[in-house]
């Protein structure tokens, strides 16, 4: 027999499951979990706990499922901190990158580092994911670029022994090279032709559409292949400027359409028919000093919404999931409810992964516990109050007690 653990006891354990609890969290109080074989096999309340071979206690904790980080730039080489201070200086984003900056600065140094250069600094970044609570990242590529350095990125992704569960996502279509530059056309069509190769090792396609990127043609004819190879479907959609690109996203089936600072109602209303995630960025708009999606349509639609930190070097050097669900609320006008579903259950939908970012038979078998600051009760609000710095006094993951 497989062995057990039972987590009980857990002050207020949030499921993410109206089914198993109170209100839209799923909520239980004096909570208990059992875990055996990396799945979760029981939960209710700690009086009707079943026993288990190991037993971990939640006393005073709030309990979320394992927390799923569902768009991030965490594979890079080098640093930005220049384009930090160019764009308070006044520089935008758009401008930088045509100048051979942001992004294609980052291309220059992954392309330079050695295979263990880039898996030693992923290392790190993820297992500090993990002592957020995280256990689910997804990884893009992107900043290879080319077919070498993309496949080689791809490859370091699937082989990696990472501290969370990764969900790698090819994001070739990042932005354009110099090379590529040289002929749009042959570059777009040798994507295409790349998807082949690239669908045993990606969970994943993406594509940034928009000013400086790729075009709404170009975005459809490479979604359209990856989608064909079996790949689920991600957009970088509305961010500078509108392009459609939340609208194609949902006419193909993609799984999510992210950014949407300016997103249109035609596109609001192709989301919500497909039941495509809007994933919203809150740490990007803060750095782009930019403006905040319409939340309040998405919202009247029924686009449901999922929060991700967007970790770059440049436009979100930002970490910590929590804090982008304060942020999202602060910024955007998400509710404290919907900050929390956004970064568990809804982005797990994201993933075009439904067993993640919940708790209960079916469910992965990821949860995080964490002490509420200071004088606070163990209730999950604080959670999000409280403006970042949160770190998990227990993470499960599959099943399995990984930190401390």
């Amino acid at each position: 027999m497989a062995a057990t653990l039972l987590v009980r006891d857990i002050a207020e354990l949030a499921t993410l499951d109206p089914a198993r609890g109170a209100g839209p969290l799923g909520l239980i109080e004096g909570g208990a979990v059992l875990f055996e074989e990396g799945t979760v096999a029981w939960i209710g309340p700690t009086s009707d706990a079943p026993g288990a071979d190991e037993v971990l206690s939640g006393e005073g904790r709030i309990g979320l499922p394992g927390l799923v980080d569902c768009h991030t730039h965490a594979l890079f080489a080098g640093s930005r901190a220049d384009e930090f201070r160019r764009r308070l200086d006044g520089a935008t984003y758009t401008e930088i990158l045509e100048g051979g900056g942001g992004i294609l600065s980052t291309v220059r140094a992954t392309r330079a580092a050695s295979d263990a250069e880039l898996a030693a600094s992923l290392e790190a970044r993820l297992a500090d994911f993990l002592s957020r609570g995280v256990t689910t990242v997804e990884v893009k590529t992107g900043y290879g670029l080319d077919r070498e350095h993309e496949l080689r990125c791809l490859a370091l992704l699937r082989r990696g022994r990472w501290p969370v569960r990764v969900v790698s996502t090819w994001l070739g279509a990042h932005a354009l090279p110099a090379e590529g530059r040289a002929d749009r056309e042959a570059w777009v069509a040798g994507l295409v032709a790349l998807v082949d190769e690239v669908a045993p090792l990606a969970d994943c396609i993406d594509v940034y559409c928009d000013a400086g990127a790729f075009t709404l043609a170009e975005t459809r004819r490479i979604l359209t292949a990856g989608l064909a190879a079996g790949l689920v479907g991600r957009v970088h959609a509305e961010q500078v400027t509108l392009t459609g690109a939340a609208a194609l996203a949902a006419g193909l089936g993609c799984a999510s359409a992210d950014h949407l600072e300016r997103v249109d109602a035609a596109g609001i209303e192709a989301l919500a028919a497909r039941g495509t995630v809007g994933v919203l960025l809150p740490g990007a708009m803060t750095y782009l000093r930019d403006a905040a999606p319409p939340v309040a349509a998405l919202r009247a639609a029924g686009v449901p919404l999922a929060v991700a930190t967007d970790f770059n070097p440049g436009s979100s050097p930002v970490r910590d999931l929590l804090a982008c669900a304060t942020l999202a609320c602060l910024s955007m006008g998400l509710t404290p409810e919907e900050a929390v579903q956004g970064i568990t259950r809804v982005a797990g939908r994201a993933l075009g992964r439904p067993d993640l970012g919940w708790l209960g038979p079916g469910s992965v078998g990821d949860m995080a516990l964490f002490e509420p600051p200071p004088g606070e009760p163990p209730s999950w609000p604080v959670l999000v109050q409280y403006l970042g710095g949160h770190r998990a006094s227990s993470v499960i993951r599959a099943g399995r007690v990984v930190r401390p």
